[in-house]
């Protein structure tokens, strides 16, 4: 239909427009309206604590005792059961999480904004690899991590970042890729370059040296640590392109260890869910297949701008990390991904394939009619809860929800 070639013309074009920055780091409560007392943000489409997974119900228990809501987490499991905390996703607040995705009003999280629409998206502090809570990880730990993010870090990134006109985050990611990033399981090159553009600015508002030395180390030592800001950047460029009447383009991807769920330009914030996958990868010494959970996270939202899984050839170098094959296979998921999208990135774009831009714009028709499902780089979190990470790999996004999806765009447009 003409109308539906229109109004994915008009998403792309709202995709490529996007001029992401990161201008701040708040706590959620003062920068993510409605955000209620004792209501806790996850991962992935609307979940209930019956049908939680370990490491989510891990995470919860975690951030409820973090933020003072439960003496121990026996405590915070029983009030959680009990019906004690309201549970949303981070899509319904314009922000996204990793993993578990965990957000509450004394975090901090990221701000970036869009300057050409003027919209902003949230997304808490990477917390460092090992034992974290958005792999359920929940340990004492894991909650001075975050009391350390929250008191120390977080404030000093936004008083950082005022100081200046924030970062501009698209050519930063232009040229991480480059450099042999794909933004979701390599972010070594972004993570330098974001750490050379703030460092100057947290030199002058850390008057503390030993407190400044800690926070570089903390981020130079980090390898994820851009992770979160290219998340925040995907739901930044995203969110726009959301209630374009008649679009088939995907807007957000995103998991909760239990269900998968997709949503779409032409039908607003509806999810449309299918049971999560196992991922498929290499493990940590000692672990296995058998330990580990279903997909999880929020950091979809990468693969739905182009990078993750869609920018494999630029990163060939995670192909064996993830198990995917050989580094010379990483293009082959790049062009397969070229398959199911309508345009590609003309500013990210990939050397190894003589510069092609990344393939941008999930069209849900062209994933039912080839079959070929979005490919995710991820993490691999232990099924019970506490445990924390066991590995990473690559995993497909359920065909299900994308043939859902594409029955609810042809029931609202009136199409047999």
């Amino acid at each position: 239909m003409e109308m539906i070639e229109q109004a994915n013309a008009e998403a792309l074009q709202r995709l490529l427009a996007g001029d992401p920055v990161l201008i701040d780091v708040r706590p959620a409560g003062e920068v993510l309206a409605d955000l209620g007392d004792r209501t806790i943000l996850h991962a992935g489409p609307p979940i209930e604590w019956s049908r939680m997974c370990g490491p989510m119900r891990g995470a919860i228990s975690g951030i409820a005792v973090f933020e003072g809501w439960a003496k121990d987490l026996d405590d915070a499991a029983r009030l959680a059961a009990e019906g004690a905390f309201g549970f949303q996703p981070n899509h319904d607040f314009d922000a996204v999480g990793p993993m578990t995705g965990m957000t509450t009003a004394s975090q901090p999280v990221m701000v970036v904004e869009n300057r050409t629409t003027g919209n902003r998206a949230y997304c808490t502090i990477n917390e460092g690899l090992g034992k974290v809570m958005r792999f359920g990880g929940n340990d004492a730990e894991v909650l001075d991590r975050l009391r350390w993010l929250r008191d120390v870090l977080g404030p000093a990134m936004g008083e950082a970042l005022r100081q200046s006109d924030g970062i501009p985050l698209k050519p930063l990611i232009g040229r991480g890729l480059t450099m042999g990033d794909e933004m979701h399981q390599r972010n070594v090159a972004c993570s330098g370059l974001l750490l050379r553009a703030l460092a100057p600015d947290l030199a002058r508002v850390m008057t503390d040296s030993s407190a400044l030395a800690q926070a570089l180390a903390f981020i130079a030592g980090n390898d994820q640590f851009f992770l979160n800001v290219a998340m925040a950047t995907g739901k930044a460029i995203t969110d726009p392109v959301r209630n374009i009447e008649g679009s088939t383009i995907v807007t957000a991807m995103s998991r909760n260890g239990t269900d998968f769920g997709i949503r779409v330009s032409g039908t607003g914030d509806e999810w449309y869910t299918a049971p999560v996958e196992m991922p498929e990868g290499l493990y940590f010494p000692g672990f296995g297949a058998e330990d580990a959970n279903p997909d999880m996270g929020d950091s979809t939202i990468v693969e739905t701008v182009g990078l993750g899984g869609f920018a494999m050839a630029a990163a060939p170098a995670v192909a064996g990390f993830v198990g995917a094959g050989a580094a010379s296979d990483a293009a082959l998921f790049t062009r397969s991904m070229g398959e199911i999208t309508i345009g590609e990135n003309p500013e990210w774009t990939i050397p190894a394939l003589d510069y092609q831009g990344v393939p941008t714009g999930i069209d849900i028709r062209l994933v039912v009619e080839s079959g070929i499902a979005p490919t995710i780089n991820t993490g691999i979190a232990h099924k019970e809860p506490g445990r924390g990470q066991v590995g990473a790999g690559v995993v497909k996004a359920p065909l299900d929800c994308f043939d859902a999806a594409l029955k609810g765009i042809a029931d609202r447009l009136g199409i047999a």
